[in-house]
């Protein structure tokens, strides 16, 4: 909807394109970054914003949606409360809600009602897994994206074990979704509530109508609390008994998500699925000949014997006969993710891995025996460093920080954050750097850790000062042992101008004329070559060496890649057309990425990747595989695979070779960082933005486990990726919040130590 005449054009730096829509606390607005990342905005209206009840409310929303977290929730970007109008802005999620979709076509079945119903049950599972409770889940608050529903608005959800704001004679919710107890007792509600209000949207979404539709919401109300649902028109009867179970009016008769979402995916198969089809999970040590390499996206898991929980016996028994008939035996994908691998049972964080003499110890190297999971954040104090606070960007784009593990440690810096060593073993600090007196009078001042060597920790410098309006980079040299400089050198090169590649740093004049090759350990010269004349030429991400892309500034010549021997100098290139992104090296050759973008409107574009190219720089030899479909998402090449990741958790291998894919898999993960590969363990790891990691086999793409998430907070999605490290048998997480903590892969349930 447009923008009306009275509506702000601007807040916290978004920039005000049209309306989503309005409610009753306030508007909510589609943003614009200066970036040009797309946010929703919400406004509170200007009558409440003085009205402390509501400020209150506002700040319990606020609180509520960054704790959650998860691939069917829109995690806050950013928001702030206390201004004149209190607004948050939230990851924009473009589609239709729920209560439009059923306006334009109508009831959901098929594939569209399976990825409904189990989508809702996992955004559910992350909802209370933080202990916050909706309350107000309904098809105006439920969006459905390509990839998957979003459950929104959290206004009047609450702490499962806290005090509502509800005042008393207001009813906060919506009838013909409310629970019975929301109706009589409020202050009792708890997590059954939102499985009730769950039950009542999807016969909603199955027929078109509420289980307790009436001619007034006094009347509906009433229904809620004394009538049976009317479920005419749900099928078959195995989902109109489950949904049944979900409406029952006392909280303890509903079913628990986890049985929910066994049940769920139980009578509502894939459409063309075999359901008596299973896939086993690995758990076992790692065979030395390859496996053949099953069906991709693999639908239902069979857990091994003794991993599914007892189950409480309330279901009705026509309820479970039917249940067996459909294959009681399979679960599905998300209902493993729900129910997590066997190390969850231990509810204390308990090491069941080795005290239960599990084969998954064949599988994950035993961490090191002084070492204990912890967790801390890059902004708590420290016994050494600065007392004040450094001055930070405070772009709406978010905070960036990067850890780098190395020898025992890890090393981390970023916006606002002194370059730091942490213990590995602990999570105590051993030093911290200490910041010159210009870093302190910049009006925003950024360190970032390049990499770590043996004998240098090398840093990079960004200062910027409003009063000159300049941007002034430095690179230093940090004792690793003690964090005392070694050297520095003031360059004017922009931050994306360096290379590392063993023990030289790579850098290009302020001219883009020449490159030049120093010692980390000293910063004396090695070597320097020229770069081609009339092009502009900058660094490309890859690690696996040092490789330049050169643009030319005539329009339409092809761009130049250059690979350069980090031992003398030496280059040898290769040209391309078209828009390709460098992903690395593999056999020799570079691997290029095709990509093509199409305008969607509004300034959206959506960015697909077309096809992969290999070239030889040594002959200029190439090769082009064309998919059989596109690709979506991030992509890293990583031990020869390339990993596509979506914001929504859905991961793709593909053969850079070949060009096929491998195998797909569906994670919980939202916006997923590059993934890392642990050789030994034949695992892949990734992590999304609130610390939550998966592991899957690297062969086959199955899950093996899924950790809880460990991020403080899920703001600052704008600024850098979640990281995850394998290193010395355990991982190294950091998120875009600036939290940093272990995990041991073989007992990712335990609860990490809080580290000073």
């Amino acid at each position: 909807m447009a923008l009306h005449r009275d509506d702000p054009r601007s807040v916290g730096g978004y920039r005000l394109v049209d309306r989503l829509g309005s409610g009753g606390m306030g508007v909510v607005y589609r943003g614009r970054s200066r970036s040009g990342r797309e946010v929703a905005v919400k406004i509170v209206h200007a009558q409440y914003a003085e009205d402390g009840v509501f400020r209150a409310r506002f700040r319990q929303e606020i609180d509520a949606v960054r704790k959650v977290s998860g691939a069917f929730t829109a995690p806050v970007v950013d928001a702030d409360p206390e201004a004149a109008r209190p607004w948050m802005a939230t990851q924009y999620v473009p589609g239709p809600s729920l209560a439009d979709r059923m306006r334009a076509v109508g009831p959901l079945k098929g594939a569209e009602l399976r990825r409904l119903a189990l989508g809702l049950v996992e955004a559910l599972r992350d909802i209370h897994g933080v202990g916050v409770v909706h309350r107000d889940l309904k098809p105006a608050n439920v969006l459905i994206a390509e990839d998957g529903p979003r459950v929104i608005d959290f206004g009047i959800s609450r702490a499962a074990d806290g005090q509502t704001l509800t005042e008393t004679g207001h009813m906060i919710g919506t009838p013909p979704f409310m629970s019975p107890e929301q109706l009589t007792d409020p202050r009792s509600v708890g997590p059954a509530s939102d499985v009730f209000s769950l039950a009542a949207l999807l016969v909603f979404a199955l027929t078109g109508r509420g289980p307790f539709d009436a001619e007034s919401p006094y009347l509906t109300a009433y229904q809620v609390i004394n009538d049976e649902p009317v479920l005419d028109g749900v099928g078959p009867p195995p989902l109109r008994s489950l949904l049944l179970g979900c409406l029952a009016k006392e909280p303890d008769a509903r079913p628990e998500l986890d049985e929910l979402a066994q049940e769920l995916a139980a009578v509502l198969p894939e459409p063309g699925s075999d359901d008596s089809a299973t896939v086993t999970l690995r758990r076992d040590a790692v065979p030395t000949e390859p496996a053949a390499r099953p069906p991709i996206v693999p639908d239902v898991v069979d857990l091994p014997s003794g991993d599914t929980p007892p189950r409480r016996p309330r279901w009705p028994r026509a309820l479970l006969v039917a249940s067996c008939t459909a294959g009681a035996v399979a679960l599905s994908l998300t209902a493993y993710l729900l129910l997590g691998p066997g190390d969850r049972r231990d509810a204390g964080g308990g090491d069941t891995r080795r005290s239960a003499g599990s084969s998954a110890a064949a599988r994950w190297q035993e961490p090191p025996e002084d070492w204990r999971p912890w967790r801390t954040t890059l902004f708590e104090p420290a016994p050494l460093g600065a007392a004040e606070p450094l001055p930070r960007d405070g772009s709406e784009s978010g905070d960036m920080h990067v850890c780098r593990p190395a020898a025992g440690a890890v090393y981390c810096a970023g916006d606002g954050v002194l370059p730091v060593r942490i213990d590995g073993r602990t999570g105590r600090t051993v030093w911290r750097m200490q910041p010159r007196a210009d870093a302190r009078s910049a009006d925003s001042y950024t360190p970032m850790v390049l990499a770590v060597r043996e004998n240098a920790v090398l840093v990079r410098e960004s200062l910027y000062d409003d009063r000159d309006a300049g941007e002034r980079y430095r690179l230093l040299a940090l004792d690793p042992a003690t964090g005392e400089e070694l050297w520095d050198r003031p360059t004017t090169t922009d931050p994306m101008g360096y290379s590392v590649s063993g023990d030289l740093l790579i850098t290009s004049d302020a001219g883009n004329r020449t490159l030049t090759a120093r010692s980390l350990a000293t910063g004396d010269d090695r070597w320097t070559v020229r770069l081609p004349a009339n092009h502009y030429c900058g660094f490309e991400p890859p690690d696996d060496g040092i490789h330049v892309r050169c643009a030319p500034a005539k329009d339409g010549a092809d761009v130049r890649y250059l690979a350069i021997d980090p031992a003398d100098g030496t280059v040898r290139g290769a040209e391309v057309s078209g828009s390709t992104l460098l992903l690395g090296a593999l056999d020799g050759r570079l691997v290029f990425a095709e990509w093509d973008s199409t305008e969607l409107g509004s300034g959206v574009e959506d960015d697909r990747y077309t096809g992969i190219v290999l070239i030889d720089p040594a002959t200029g030899a190439r090769e082009r595989k064309k998919p059989a479909r596109d690709w979506r998402g991030d992509v890293s090449l990583v031990d020869g695979t390339l990993f596509f990741a979506t914001s929504s958790g859905e991961v793709t291998a593909v053969s850079p070779r070949t060009g096929k894919a491998l195998w797909r898999t569906q994670t919980t993960l939202e916006h997923p960082g590059g993934p890392a590969v642990d050789h030994r363990s034949n695992t892949l790891y990734l992590v999304g933005a609130s610390g939550r990691v998966t592991a899957l086999d690297r062969d086959r793409g199955t899950p093996l486990w899924e950790s809880m998430p460990r991020a403080g907070s899920v703001a600052g999605l704008g600024g850098g990726d979640a990281e995850v490290h394998v290193t010395g048998g355990v991982l190294i997480v950091a998120t875009p919040d600036g939290t940093v903590f272990t995990l041991d892969p073989g007992s990712p349930g335990r609860k990490p130590v809080e580290a000073g």
